[in-house]
């Protein structure tokens, strides 16, 4: 039988799936844009739009309801920032998705709206998965025009164009266009031993331990920065880099590349400033962490895994998971 270079013997179909933020199936339609076509879709029926204050999202909250999205006419009281909207994109059905920066702030927003930001939407499940994916790059994107107001050659104000999808300096004509920053999330495997790497950071939870992360370098490859990240915050060696998902990840605009790495050492030197402690980890210790509430306090010694919906913790179900 011919063997397609496709087929892996992986537990589910594609990982990338199962992970927060990841399903967005927006038409962006990023190469058919022209320049007013926010005002367009905004004018389009069905539109709907996504507000955010201050880098969180506004949503309409009573005791059974969470909704995000706003119909053009809902955002009058919320002082709207329309000249910054951004176009999103379009469902199936040809309905407008947007998003808007709004003056309100947490203190001046009335009832029955309140603020939520990236990981309480995804801890607390708020969100429909769709739903979820589409905030990711609204939250991004808006971050990123935030940030570009000022050219980074002349200093002149910069103009959103294609819907905030680049912006060009009104000055000189320099362009740029939304930035991803990736970072490489590992969880590190002894195949001889059958253990995995995991570290925590001074700022986890207590008791919370997760895979080493790191963001690539300029003229570096996802392997190498695996494997340079690695060695620098634990001093384990890197053999043999797979690739295996990804996740968006809207704080403010990441995408995280999760990959396997095969140690070819054993004795553990952290990098004290980056880790508060580093171990291996046995199987069953994997499993007893991930079978653990994240939503709740742990006892005393109990240790606990990254959030279900983080890359981190489907990194380690899919390594137990695994056929072997």
């Amino acid at each position: 039988m011919t063997k397609s270079i496709f087929e892996l013997h992986s537990p589910h179909p594609e990982p990338s799936t199962l992970v927060a933020f990841a399903e967005n199936h927006l038409d962006r339609q990023s190469e058919h844009r022209p320049d007013d076509c926010v005002e367009v879709a905004f004018r389009k029926e069905g539109a709907h739009v996504y507000a955010f204050s201050g880098g969180k999202l506004v949503v309409k909250h009573d005791e059974k309801i969470i909704d995000p999205l706003f119909a053009p006419y809902e955002l009058a009281g919320l002082e709207p920032e329309l000249d910054d909207a951004i176009l999103l994109g379009f469902l199936a059905n040809g309905e407008p998705r947007l998003a808007v920066p709004v003056g309100l702030t947490e203190e001046t927003l009335p009832e029955p709206f309140k603020l939520a930001d990236g990981r309480t939407l995804y801890r607390q499940q708020m969100l429909p998965d769709e739903l979820l994916g589409q905030f990711a790059q609204a939250s991004s994107l808006i971050t990123w025009n935030a940030a570009n107001r000022f050219c980074g050659k002349c200093g002149s104000a910069m103009e959103g164009k294609a819907g905030g999808y680049r912006r060009v300096c009104t000055a000189c004509g320099h362009m740029v266009f939304p930035r991803t920053d990736p970072v490489v999330i590992m969880l590190t495997i002894d195949v001889e031993r059958d253990l995995c790497l995991l570290g925590r950071s001074p700022h986890f939870p207590e008791g919370m331990y997760s895979c080493l992360a790191g963001f690539v370098e300029p003229g570096e490859t996802i392997e190498n920065a695996v494997r340079r990240e690695t060695h620098e915050e634990s001093g384990i060696r890197i053999g043999r880099v797979r690739y295996h998902a990804s996740q968006p990840w809207p704080m403010p605009h990441t995408l995280m590349i999760g990959c396997y790495a095969e140690a070819q050492s054993r004795d553990i030197h952290r990098d004290e400033q980056e880790l508060e402690d580093c171990r291996w980890f046995t199987r069953e210790e994997t499993a007893a962490m991930l079978a653990r509430n994240t939503g709740v306090a742990l006892a005393d010694g109990e240790l606990g895994p990254p959030p279900k919906g983080a890359i981190a913790h489907q990194l380690m179900r899919d390594w137990l998971d695994w056929p072997r």
